[in-house]
Parts: C-alpha cells; sequence; structure tokens
C-alpha cells in the first residue's frame, strides 16, 4: 500500500525526517498533478466550444504586466464560454482589485460585468484604468468606422492587428447539444475527472433582447455588410462606438456598406442607452458568506461568479454564494493567500466565527481536520518556480528568522496581532530591518544591545535554514491540494450543482496559483 511504501520517511519514534528522497517522492505522489482530479483546460473549452471561430484575443500585454495578461486572457475566455453555454450575459467578479479582469471581459466579450472589491482605492483605480482603456479602445473604433470604402474598411482591421488589438466577429450561435458536460454522479470518486459532456446545467431564460440580438437581426436584413466592419463593430462594447455624423458627407453618396456600419451603430447606440450605460460596473462593498447581491447591485440577474485569486476565505465564501443563490449558474474560482485562511479547528478559543474559510466539505469536518498557520504558509510557495531556478529569498528569510529571536529574547513576546510585512526590500542593512520592524511591531527599539550578536551567532546555520524551506516548498503542493478537494467535494456534496471540477487555468511558473475551482447548476436550480 502507499503508507507502507512512505513508511520509512520519519522515525518511528522520534518521528524526525529520515530519508529525504523518499519524502519528495511522497510529495510529488500526493500532489495535483498525480493524482489526476484535474479536468484539462482543453476538454472544458472543446465541450463550451460553440459551432464558431469564437473572438481573438486582443493583446493584453499593452495594458497590463506579462502575469496578469496571461491570467486575464486564459480566465476571460472560459468565463466567456461559460456565460455563452448558460445563455447569460452578467458576469460578477468578486474581489475584483482593479478590474483587469473584468474590463475585459466587458470590452473583449460584451458581457455585463460588475466588480465588487472591499477597497475604495482598489475601485477608484478600476473606475480610472476602465476609462483609459475605453478612450484607447474608442479612438481605434473612431477610425475604422470614419471611411466609408470597403477595401479601406479591410485596411482598418489591419491597422487594428499591427496595433496589436486583433478582432473577429463574435458569433452567437447556440451550443451543440451533443457536445455537453454530462452530469457527474456526486457519489463516486471517479467523477473527479468527468467526461466531457455537461448535462442538467443551468441555461438562463431572458426575455429582454440584448444588443448583440439587434446586431444580429441588422445583419439578416443587410446581407451585404462587411465581414470585416461587422468584426471591428462586434468586438467593442455599444458605449465604444462612435455614429458618423450625417453632415460629413452626402447620404445619397454613401455605399450600401458605410449606410449599414451607420445604421448597425445606431442600433447598438441605442441598445446601450436604454440597457446599459456601462457595460463594466466597479463597486465597493465587503463580501461574506452570507451578502445579499440583490443589495449592491440592483439589476440582478441569472449570472456567472468569478474570482481571480480572491483572498483567503472569500474563495470559501465565493463558492457558497454560488450554491445558495439561484440567480448564480456557474462560477470560476482561483483562489490564493491560503495563510489567510480561517480554520474551524484552529484556536477556537479565539474565534467567534460560525462561517469558517476551512474545511467546507462535510467530511473533512467530520474528521476535525485541521492544517495550522504554518501549513497553510507553505502551500502559499511556488515549487514550480523553484525548479526553474527562481531560488528562494534566503536572506530574507534568515532577516526574518533572527528577528523572531529577538522578539522572543529581548522582549519576551511570542504572539502579536500585528505583522512585519514587506520590510526587507526598504533595509539597507540587517540593523536597519530589526529597527524597522520593530517600529511597525510598536517595540522599544532601545532595548537592542545584542542585535549584531545574535546574527553572528546564527548565520552559521542559514544553511539549515535553506534547506528546512525547501523541505516546505517540496510540500506545498500536496498542502494546497488538501484545500483545493476540500472545496471541490464541498461542491459535490450541494443537490443544485450539475458538474464540478478542477481545472489549471495558468501556467505554474507564471501564476503559481493556477487551478480553478469551476461548477455549474442544475437546470432547474
Amino acid at each position: 500500500t502507499d503508507d507502507e511504501t512512505f513508511s520509512d520517511v520519519f522515525c518511528e519514534n522520534s518521528k524526525k525526517l529520515i530519508n529525504v528522497h523518499l519524502f519528495a517522492l511522497a510529495a510529488r505522489y500526493y500532489s495535483l498533478p498525480h493524482l489526476g482530479v484535474c479536468t484539462p483546460l482543453q476538454e472544458i473549452l472543446e465541450a463550451l466550444r460553440e459551432d464558431n471561430q469564437g473572438t481573438a484575443g486582443i493583446k493584453t500585454d499593452e495594458f497590463m504586466n506579462n502575469k496578469k495578461s496571461h491570467e486575464v486572457q486564459v480566465m476571460s475566455e472560459l468565463v466567456d464560454k461559460i456565460a455563452n453555454y448558460c445563455g447569460i450575459k452578467q458576469v460578477i467578479d468578486i474581489g475584483s482589485g482593479k478590474g483587469y479582469l473584468s474590463s475585459f471581459l466587458s470590452m473583449q466579450y460584451n458581457l455585463k460585468v460588475y466588480g465588487i472589491d472591499s477597497s475604495n482605492t482598489n475601485t477608484n483605480s478600476a473606475h480610472e484604468r476602465n476609462r483609459k482603456l475605453k478612450k484607447h479602445w474608442k479612438a481605434y473604433q473612431s477610425r475604422a468606422g470614419a471611411n466609408p470604402e470597403s477595401q479601406r474598411l479591410e485596411n482598418a482591421n489591419d491597422r487594428l492587428v499591427l496595433n496589436e488589438i486583433k478582432c473577429e466577429a463574435v458569433s452567437e450561435k447556440p451550443l451543440n447539444t451533443n457536445c455537453s458536460l454530462q452530469s457527474q454522479d456526486q457519489e463516486t470518486t471517479q467523477d473527479l475527472v468527468p467526461s466531457c459532456v455537461f448535462t442538467e446545467v443551468a441555461t438562463s431564460e431572458t426575455s429582454k433582447q440584448t444588443e448583440i440580438d439587434l446586431v444580429a437581426q441588422a445583419e439578416s436584413d443587410e446581407s451585404r455588410l462587411s465581414e470585416e466592419a461587422l468584426a471591428i463593430l462586434s468586438a467593442l462594447p455599444a458605449d465604444a462606438v462612435e455614429v458618423f455624423s450625417s453632415s460629413q458627407c452626402n447620404a445619397a453618396e454613401l455605399c450600401e456598406e458605410e449606410k449599414v456600419r451607420r445604421k448597425t451603430a445606431s442600433i447598438k447606440a441605442k441598445a446601450s442607452k436604454s440597457s446599459e450605460s456601462n457595460l463594466y460596473c466597479p463597486l465597493t462593498s465587503y463580501i461574506s458568506a452570507e451578502t445579499e447581491l440583490s443589495d449592491i447591485i440592483t439589476d440582478l440577474e441569472d449570472c456567472v461568479m468569478v474570482g481571480l485569486h480572491t483572498c483567503g476565505d472569500l474563495a470559501a465564501n465565493t463558492l457558497r454564494i454560488f450554491t445558495a443563490k439561484p440567480e448564480i449558474k456557474a462560477v470560476c474560482s482561483v483562489g490564493c493567500c491560503y495563510h489567510l485562511l480561517s480554520e474551524q479547528y484552529e484556536n477556537q478559543e479565539d474565534c467567534t466565527e460560525e462561517v469558517w474559510g476551512f474545511p467546507m466539505c462535510q467530511y473533512l469536518k467530520d474528521k476535525g481536520w485541521c492544517c495550522g498557520r504554518n501549513a497553510r504558509m507553505s502551500a502559499c510557495l511556488a515549487l514550480e518556480r523553484v525548479a526553474v531556478g527562481q531560488m528562494l529569498p534566503v536572506e530574507s528569510l534568515f532577516y526574518r528568522a533572527v528577528l523572531q529571536v529577538i522578539i522572543e529574547e529581548i522582549y519576551g513576546v511570542t504572539k502579536r496581532d500585528r505583522h512585519v510585512g514587506k520590510i526587507y526590500s526598504k533595509s539597507s542593512s540587517f540593523l536597519d530591518y530589526v529597527r524597522r520592524s520593530l517600529k511597525k511591531l510598536e517595540l522599544d527599539d532601545s532595548k537592542l544591545h545584542c542585535e549584531n550578536k545574535l546574527y553572528n551567532r546564527y548565520t552559521r546555520r542559514m544553511n539549515e535554514l535553506e534547506a528546512f524551506n525547501m523541505l516546505k516548498v517540496v510540500l506545498a503542493p500536496c498542502i494546497e491540494v488538501l484545500i483545493l478537494l476540500d472545496r471541490l467535494c464541498y461542491l459535490k456534496e450541494q443537490d443544485n450543482v450539475a458538474w464540478s471540477g478542477l481545472v489549471k487555468l495558468f501556467d505554474p511558473v507564471k501564476s503559481p496559483r493556477c487551478c480553478a475551482v469551476i461548477a455549474l447548476k442544475k437546470q432547474s436550480c
């Protein structure tokens, strides 16, 4: 058995690690890739794909850094496909930050997005960033729409490509139900890796006609509209369309394609004014498991809930809100900051919470499972980055370890609510680091007299510290998989969930927290 295979990792009596090689093998064995519980991203995309080429990806690296660009490109494509499959146009982005994902979903995929973040600073930044993005995209739209000749419309599309804003028409054809995802039987362990078929997935019944429907109607009435013109119009939101002024040229002299272009733009502009003045709306609100979204969003309708690197308990609460609210038909959540999770069976005397970040599923609750803060801190480490040569910050870890000794030996403090934070990068030396840290912890630095002696005493043990942290890195994926499987099992315990799974979305070197928890509700729920 597996237990027998790895029984020699630790000494039976002292419980000390005695076989590092076997420890590493055991850690690998219980990691997410080896367990085979992830559904491949391509399998999900194929299952959700409609009979069209979709929307060509606009290069986001012009607007955000490499890591964020990668995350937004991959996740937005998946969210758009989920929304199309469910027949809905509204997205709720929980913990939206500065709106990178939200603004891209609205501008690239024409989705109505509400971004909710607890920080008013983030919300204001998101507003400003979105304003600049809209202005940038409107400029390209205005250039493309100002010339009535079809040949020059083609050239306009070429200019967009040269400027790394690649657009194709967004087709709104219904999903082929033969390629739907199969509903999972929640009682079998094999269902952790579903076949590529969804059933009983919720499809929203909406009565109002969207602006995409209006554009489609105009397209059927005027078949001579060029594909290139439609590509430019469809790839941007309605309120980015600049309606060409009729005073600039004689209407009788307009080519047929330009007439249709103007008509399409007019329809889109009217639809925008009558329904949605802005496709992306950043909001400030603290989200808990009990949050009533209808109190925050007045026009809440059937929607997809998403979260890109939601910190701590917010990832768990996102899943709880999904299962509790009938309007939310699907969820796609990537969590992070496991060290900030609240645990039901850790320090119970200090906590009065009734809703916990871990564990979520009944199986682990029944066992009273507890990870502890140190384990959760380890789960945040990035094994894949270390594997490609991005080594651990050994000196800063050493500074922090010696600081801990100073605080305990000189000040007698073993536990404080305050945290040091990112002091190392601002410090010129170890002594400067210690003084800055003590100031932040509100401790009197006049008591310092032997910090250099302590530093020198432990310098020779720096290699031990590095080895210890490397062991933590090796173990990190095992702890992360426990947290992720807890969330997946929670979803599988819910009667109203048709399908749920773990999907590796991102390159783990670019984005270490790379796995999404995805679920879709049954049609009647």
